[in-house]
């Protein structure tokens, strides 16, 4: 039986409390069953850094939270080239939590996307 290539999705936040749950619970909606979600943390100082770990810690192996040395708030570049090294499978979405997800359709396997 042949399985489903890993798709890997990046949500690059920094202090976005406000929206990160729903752009992590689109991505759990989504139809394609073999996914990971890459949850990058570009410092924030609100509560998204927790509720990203939460989400983390309660899909183990399917969701990852991920930060800068420190908690540092290193930018756009630097967080997307994080979920580069960390992802598992080829990078489907990357998008900035403000953007939220909710409205995003799945990507193909192996496609490609910024928002």
């Amino acid at each position: 039986m042949m399985t489903e290539p890993v798709v890997s999705v990046v949500t690059i936040f920094w202090n976005e409390a406000r929206f990160i749950t729903d752009a992590i619970e689109s991505v759990i909606a989504q139809t394609y069953p073999s996914w990971e979600l890459l949850l990058v943390d570009d410092g924030s100082d609100d509560s998204s850094s927790d509720i990203a770990r939460r989400y983390a810690s309660s899909r183990t192996g399917q969701i990852r939270y991920l930060e800068h040395p420190h908690h540092a708030n290193l930018g756009m570049s630097a967080a997307r080239n994080l979920a580069y090294v960390n992802s598992r499978g080829p990078i489907s979405r990357i998008s900035r939590c403000r953007r939220r997800l909710a409205s995003a359709q799945a990507c193909a396997p192996g496609s490609s996307s910024y928002s």
